[in-house]
Formats: C-alpha cells, structure tokens, sequence
C-alpha cells in the first residue's frame, strides 16, 4: 500500500547543523592541526542534536503537534490520546468508559500488538475513535535507531495499522516521544505528522490516579492534547489499571469545563 508523502523541510536547527558539518570537514581540509577544536564543535552539535530529541515537545528536529489548532480550542476540544495498545484486558473497558460519556479518543496503537489483535483494533475503529502510528515494535532505543531501521519501524507499522483498520494513520507519535534527526524525513516520506501531547500524567510509573489526574486537569482548557495509556499502564493498590480509575473522572472533569474529547483527525486539518 502506498502512501502520499509530503515534503520535507529542515528546520534551522538542522540547517545550521549541516552548516557545522560542512565547515568542520573544510577545516579540517584546511587545517589538519585544528582537528581537537573541530571535535569539540562537533561534539556540541551533536550534543544540542541530542538534547532536542530528549524533549518530547520539542520542534528544532522538525515539526511537533502540541496542542490543537486554535478553531478546535474555541469550539471547546480536547484530545485524548491513548498509548501502548491494544491490551486485550484493558482496552474493551477503556471503550465501554469513552462510549457511557459519547467521547472519542485517539489510540496510537504498537503494530506487533495490533497485529496480535486485529478484532481489538477494528473494535475501536468502530466505535468512532480513531488509530494512529506508534512504531512497530515500541522498542525503547527507538531514538537510537538508524534512518533505515527507524523507515522499517514506522512503515511497516503504517502498513499493518492500515489494513486493519481500513484507514492510514496521520499522526506518529515516537515511543516516550524521543527520537532523532532522521525521523522527520521519514515521518514526510510516510504522510505522517508527529503529535506530542500538551499535558500527561505518567501513568505508567505513578500508581497514584489521583495525582495522575491532577496533572491532567491542572490548567485543563479547549485544545489540550492528554496522554495516557491503555498498554503498559501502571496499576493502582487494587491491581486495577491507572487508566480505568482516571479515565472517567477526566471526562467528567471535561463536562464540567465545557469541554468535550474528539479524535486527533477531526480537529486537525
């Protein structure tokens, strides 16, 4: 299955990298002797490189959806945004929560996983929430990976997603939300844009649904982006996953603010 690409276009943080490239191999061309202080040069570079794709929010390695557009914020949209799956015992009643509240959610669903349960995935598809790309296999050097490997991890898991559920994926998200300067131009060569989050309750490591959703209400408003986690969700004192005890206290929370849930592709052109 093919799918439309688009172009890519380097920001200037990777433009003035390439230019740093370029000047240190026409030092080094020029001046041998200086190669200690072209290491150093390069050394930052790669440093700075590194750092922004430690800051899953961050925009010099390319562009990153953090919020929704403002047209979705006025008319009261949030996104919910639901990572890790399918959890063949966690989702269906993560489903059974968003249909009591007539909400839709965004699931950005593990390929291997989804491939494991395809029923799963059409399920949620069906019941009006959309599926979007989380890399194939969730690996957690994914940030590591080489250019190639990280074009398998993606197309393959666009590939599979796709003909499960019927519908190409739009939105990627990077698993913890690191990556490298080599995703972008495969996220263009794939049609896919990458989407962060504006708020997340680190619900795969806080047990505590209390505090989780306290960071997920803080500041609460039309065009936030939430993170939480159906798969590798952490669990509470009962053994219950986080997300089944949060989950519908955020929602009431969004009905008392006016605010309601939709999928990432209904708000984002």
């Amino acid at each position: 299955m093919l799918f439309p690409c688009r172009n890519w276009k380097p920001t200037l943080a990777i433009k003035l990298s390439l230019l740093v490239l370029t000047g240190s191999v026409i030092v080094l061309l020029l001046k041998p002797a200086l190669w200690v202080w072209v290491l150093s040069v390069l050394c930052i570079n790669h440093g700075i490189l590194t750092l922004a794709g430690l800051i899953p929010r961050s925009t010099l390695l390319g562009p990153n959806i953090t919020r929704l557009p403002q047209a979705a914020a006025q008319r009261g949209e949030v996104a919910i945004t639901i990572d890790d799956g399918p959890d063949p015992e966690v989702t269906p009643r993560v489903l059974d929560i968003l249909d009591q509240y007539q909400a839709q959610a965004t699931f950005f669903c593990i390929g291997k996983l989804a491939a494991q349960h395809p029923e799963l995935c059409r399920e949620i598809v069906r019941r009006g929430h959309a599926i979007e790309n989380h890399s194939l296999s969730h690996n957690w050097y994914f940030s590591l990976l080489d250019p190639w490997s990280i074009h398998r991890e993606v197309s393959n898991a666009q590939q599979v997603l796709s003909s499960i559920s019927g519908h190409a994926p739009r939105f990627f998200r990077a698993t913890a939300g690191l990556r490298n300067p080599e995703l972008e131009p495969v996220l263009a060569h794939c049609g896919l844009r990458l989407c962060s989050w504006s708020k997340r309750g680190f619900d795969t490591r806080e047990n505590n649904p209390d505090a989780v959703l306290k960071s997920l209400v803080q500041n609460l408003k039309g065009g936030d982006i939430l993170l939480l986690h159906d798969g590798s969700s952490a669990r509470t004192a009962r053994g219950t996953a986080v997300i089944l005890d949060v989950l519908p206290r955020l929602l009431d929370n969004l009905a008392q603010a006016n605010l309601h849930s939709v999928t990432l592709r209904s708000a984002i052109p």
